[in-house]
């Protein structure tokens, strides 16, 4: 779904008919995933690795290792509430203060939530504690909830 709906992100329904009509399949040339994508493979590998051992340590480190201490910046069109996990790390603040900037309360974890669900399939309680441990690098309040949500669901 992120693939296919990627090139219409952000659009009207109106300006999707004007620009594709009926859409039945990519409208891209390439499929292509966005940072939601992304940050979703970036959860199944803290998963992969840690399992439900899974730490804050372990999330800030792999946030440094694969993200913020990469030149070429971050994934591809990371949303806002990265960016400001992005400069936080970067500064050398660490969770939970890593998480404390204007958009902590948004949608990014909850884009990266999946596979949490799906490695705790049946047990929703367990979804949602991995979820909230990943979040804590980069999310606070309603941001953790709304991960929660989608993982346990």
């Amino acid at each position: 779904g992120d693939a296919l709906g990627a090139p219409a992100e952000n659009l009207k329904p109106s300006e999707i008919r004007a620009r594709w009509g009926r859409i039945t399949g990519y409208v891209a040339e390439r499929p292509a995933g966005t940072d939601d994508t992304e940050y979703a493979l970036f959860s199944g590998l803290l998963l992969a690795r840690h399992g439900s051992a899974l730490t804050p340590a372990h999330v800030e480190a792999a946030w440094h290792e694969h993200i913020a201490d990469r030149a070429e910046g971050p994934f591809r069109g990371a949303g806002f509430s990265e960016r400001g996990t992005l400069e936080n790390l970067r500064r050398g603040l660490a969770a939970p203060v890593s998480a404390q900037h204007r958009h902590a309360w948004s949608d990014g974890l909850a884009m990266r939530a999946a596979p949490f669900g799906v490695f705790a399939a049946g047990r929703p309680a367990e979804a949602a504690r991995l979820v909230a441990v990943d979040g804590s690098v980069s999310h606070e309040g309603e941001g953790i909830h709304g991960g929660r949500a989608v993982a346990a669901g």
